[in-house]
């Protein structure tokens, strides 16, 4: 999703609720794309090492910039996870790891459960129905569906304990009244200002 208007839908400790109804709002996708986009920040070794086992590969990057104390030239995570020791890890954290797509046999589901206490973020793409009763359009590249475990905000790198959050990713220019319709799909409602998604 390009720069899409985010709106949230719903906001609950209960991640298994979140992850229903997020699936119950891809249903309602008029067409629902294959990649699903995962993320998520590992607070500690044992939330890195299983999520490196579910996405062995994904992108592993420090969350906040590091730099060379003396050359002040940027660090980046150089370490391979699978065989850098505890100790060496435990140095290094948090860190962020994301894929643009889940590997073969690696379901939504398997991603959510393997989600430690840090931000993560789930992202179906597609497009919504057209429905011109509404002045509602399908907007390929920015409609969608996004869940954010332990975090309050679509950009969800910033950690809020016991919030899972749901968006519904309307065009690149927002469209409340579908938000609303959806949120509504989901015995919900649209929760405060739209977000950049």
């Amino acid at each position: 999703m390009g720069n899409s208007v985010a709106h949230p839908v719903l906001r609950t400790a209960d991640p298994a609720e979140a992850y229903a109804k997020a699936r119950h709002l891809c249903g309602l996708l008029a067409e629902r794309y294959a990649q699903v986009y995962v993320g998520a920040v590992a607070l500690t070794v044992a939330d890195l090492r299983r999520l490196a086992g579910l996405l062995p590969d994904a992108i592993h990057d420090y969350v906040e910039g590091r730099s060379d104390p003396v050359t002040g030239e940027t660090l980046y995570f150089a370490l391979d996870v699978a065989t850098a020791a505890d100790t060496e890890l435990t140095a290094e954290l948090p860190l962020y790891c994301a894929v643009e797509e889940l590997p073969g046999g690696v379901r939504d589901e398997d991603f959510v459960r393997a989600v430690g206490a840090g931000p993560a973020s789930v992202r179906w793409e597609g497009c919504w129905p057209d429905e011109p009763e509404f002045g509602s359009y399908p907007s390929p590249g920015y409609d969608g569906v996004q869940l954010v475990l332990n975090s309050d905000e679509s950009q969800w790198c910033r950690r809020t304990t016991g919030v899972h959050s749901l968006y519904v990713h309307v065009t690149k220019h927002g469209d409340p009244g579908r938000a609303e319709r959806l949120a509504a799909a989901i015995g919900g409602a649209v929760l405060g200002e739209p977000e950049q998604g």
